[in-house]
C-alpha cells in the first residue's frame, strides 16, 4: 500500500510538471511570435467632456509618431516600449492618464483620459489660466474656450506662497461644487476674490451680490442661498436686494443697499459737516436749497429717515449734525413753500427804526442862532 501511494504521488507530480512546461513553452512561443509580428493598426480613444476636447486624435497621433520616429503601422511590436510611451503622453498638460497595449491581432490600443477644466482664473494682472478638479493649472487653448465658472482677483505671482496655495484650494472647492450642480453652473456668472481673500458671487439672474466668505461649508452656504431664492426672492423679485450675505451659519443677511451701512453713515456725517460750513457763509436762499439736498440724501441712504426740525436754527455746528439739522419755516400763505426774506434787515429792527425816527427831531439849530432869534435871551 505504501509503494502504490508513493507511485501515485510521483505520477501526479510528473503530470503537473509536464503541463506547466507545456504552458510555459506555448507562452514563450506566443510572445516570440508577437514580438516578431508587426503593428497592423492602432486605435485611439479619448475620454473627456463631450462639449469640448482640448486634445484630439490628431494630437495623440503626432505625439506617438514623434516618439517612435516615424509611422506607427508596420513597425515590429517589440519596438514599442509601452511604459515609456505612456509616460511621454502623460507629460502633456491636458492628459491625466494614458494606457497602451497590443491585442492578439497586433493592433495598438491607446486610451487617453483628458483633464477637465472646472474654473477659469483671472489674476490681478489680467493673466488667465484654467484649473482642473485636482487644482492643477492648465493653459488656455487656441482651439476653444471652456464654459466654466470665472474667478477674478487672484494674486499675480510666478511662485505661489502658502497663502496663495490655500486660496487656490478654496477656488478648487467652490468650483467643484458649482461644476457638479447644474443650477448653480447656470446661475453663477462670476466669482470675485476680495482683498480679504473672501469670495463674492455675481449671479446671472438678479442685480445683487452674494457674499460667501471662504470655501468652508460651501455646500451649506449655497443651500441657504437656494432657500432664500425660493422663499423670498421668488416672491419679491431678484432685484429687490443689492447684497445677500450667507457666510454666517444658520442665517441670511440681505440689504437693499450695496454699500456698507457704517461707511455710509460716516460719509453722511462728513457731508453734513461740509454743508453746515456752507450754511454759515451763504445766504438764506442758498441755505434752503442745501437743506433739501441733505434730506434727499438721507432718504436715499436710509429707510425714510428724515432730519429733525427745530424752531430756531443755530449757526454753531452740532456734535451730531446728521440728526439735528434745522429746516426753514414753512408759511401757510406761501402754499407750503419756504419763506425767503425780502430784505436783509429783520422786520423787528425796521419797526424800531421807525419809532426812533418819530421821536428824533428832523433838525436842531446851533446854540448861537437860537440866542439871536430870542433876542439874546435864553
Amino acid at each position: 500500500m505504501n509503494a502504490k501511494t508513493t507511485i501515485k504521488k510521483i505520477l501526479f507530480i510528473v503530470i503537473w510538471v509536464c503541463i506547466a512546461a507545456g504552458m510555459f513553452t506555448l507562452l514563450m512561443a506566443g510572445i516570440s511570435k508577437k514580438n516578431k509580428g508587426q503593428c497592423k493598426d492602432y486605435s485611439i480613444t479619448i475620454k473627456g467632456t463631450a462639449d469640448y476636447m482640448f486634445v484630439d486624435v490628431k494630437d495623440v497621433e503626432q505625439m506617438l509618431m514623434k516618439a517612435t520616429g516615424g509611422n506607427i503601422k508596420g513597425r515590429q511590436v517589440s519596438f514599442f516600449k509601452l511604459s515609456e510611451l505612456e509616460q511621454m503622453l502623460e507629460q502633456n498638460t491636458w492628459i491625466s492618464d494614458a494606457a497602451l497595449y497590443f491585442d492578439n491581432h497586433d493592433v495598438l490600443h491607446v486610451s487617453i483620459k483628458e483633464r477637465e477644466p472646472i474654473a477659469r482664473i483671472f489674476t490681478s494682472a489680467t493673466n488667465s489660466f484654467y484649473i482642473d478638479s485636482a487644482g492643477k493649472k492648465l493653459p488656455l487653448s487656441d482651439k476653444m474656450s471652456a464654459r466654466v465658472t470665472v474667478f477674478t482677483g487672484f494674486p499675480e505671482r510666478k511662485t505661489l506662497s502658502s497663502k496663495d496655495s490655500l486660496l487656490l484650494n478654496d477656488v478648487r472647492l467652490i468650483a467643484n461644487f458649482i461644476h457638479n450642480d447644474p443650477f448653480w453652473l447656470a446661475q453663477v456668472s462670476q466669482m470675485d476674490i476680495t482683498a480679504d481673500k473672501t469670495f463674492e458671487m455675481i449671479p446671472l439672474v438678479g442685480n445683487h451680490v452674494v457674499k460667501l466668505g471662504n470655501a468652508e461649508n460651501v455646500d451649506q452656504k449655497f443651500r441657504r442661498l437656494m432657500i432664500f431664492y425660493q422663499q423670498v426672492l421668488n416672491k419679491t423679485g431678484f432685484d429687490k436686494y443689492k447684497v445677500i450675505d450667507v457666510q454666517y451659519k444658520g442665517q441670511v443677511v440681505a440689504s437693499r443697499y450695496a454699500g456698507d451701512p457704517k461707511v455710509d453713515s460716516v460719509q453722511l456725517t462728513k457731508n453734513v459737516e461740509k454743508l453746515l460750513k456752507q450754511y454759515i457763509d451763504t445766504q438764506n436762499d442758498t441755505i434752503i436749497r442745501t437743506m433739501q439736498l441733505i434730506e434727499k440724501y438721507k432718504i436715499d441712504t436710509a429707510d425714510n429717515d428724515s432730519p429733525k426740525k427745530t424752531k430756531n436754527p443755530q449757526h454753531k455746528s452740532d456734535p451730531n449734525p446728521g440728526l439735528s439739522i434745522s429746516t426753514p419755516t414753512i408759511s401757510e400763505k406761501s402754499g407750503g413753500q419756504a419763506e425767503q426774506p425780502v430784505s436783509s434787515v429783520p422786520k423787528q429792527k425796521k419797526t424800531q427804526l421807525k419809532k426812533d425816527e418819530k421821536k428824533k427831531p428832523k433838525a436842531v439849530m446851533p446854540k448861537k442862532l437860537a440866542e439871536e432869534e430870542n433876542g439874546g435871551y435864553n
